[in-house]
């Protein structure tokens, strides 16, 4: 997983911004019910950068594939997947492949603390002085999605909506 965060890391520039959660609004989503069940949770996070101006389909596409090429390298299946999905792959999709894991908002929200504390070694987060302070919410946001949504691919999922 830290592989593709360090071959991401290095073709991204970031912006400034503020941060403060706050919640969130059920955006139309026709993914629910084929990707993953209702959203039991959701919330707005307010990314401290914005979108990076070559941010686009191909990147989070290509961010998806790269990852997703990490983890079948392991000498183990993974234990989630990553997916874009929408016109423009706005939308990341995390979906867990075993039985209860990331079945509460709890252990969501420790998957999502793991990608930041991979997140934080990329470069760019080093380089820039932000490396303790941003988070995958905030590469995401660089990346230009704009909705991630974390389910245990049968009963629960967690929407986030980046703003």
């Amino acid at each position: 997983m830290r592989g593709i965060f360090w071959v991401f890391g290095l073709t991204l520039l970031l912006a400034g911004g503020l941060a403060e959660p706050a919640a969130a609004q059920e955006l139309d989503d026709r993914h629910i019910g084929y990707y993953y069940p209702h959203p039991q949770t959701y919330e707005t996070f307010v990314s401290r950068g914005r979108p990076l101006p070559q941010a686009s389909r191909q990147m989070r596409v290509g961010f998806v594939v790269g990852y997703t090429t990490s983890q079948l390298e392991l000498p183990y299946p993974p234990e989630f997947v990553l997916y874009a999905k929408g016109a423009e792959a706005q939308k990341l999709i995390i979906a867990s492949l075993d039985d209860d894991r990331m079945n509460t908002l709890y252990r969501a929200r420790a998957v999502l603390a793991m990608m930041t504390a991979v997140a934080r070694t990329m470069p760019i987060f080093v380089e820039n002085g932000v490396e303790d302070s941003f988070t995958f919410f905030d590469l995401a946001k660089l990346l230009g999605f704009e909705q991630i949504t974390v389910t245990d691919g049968r009963d629960f999922a967690h929407q986030v909506t980046l703003d």
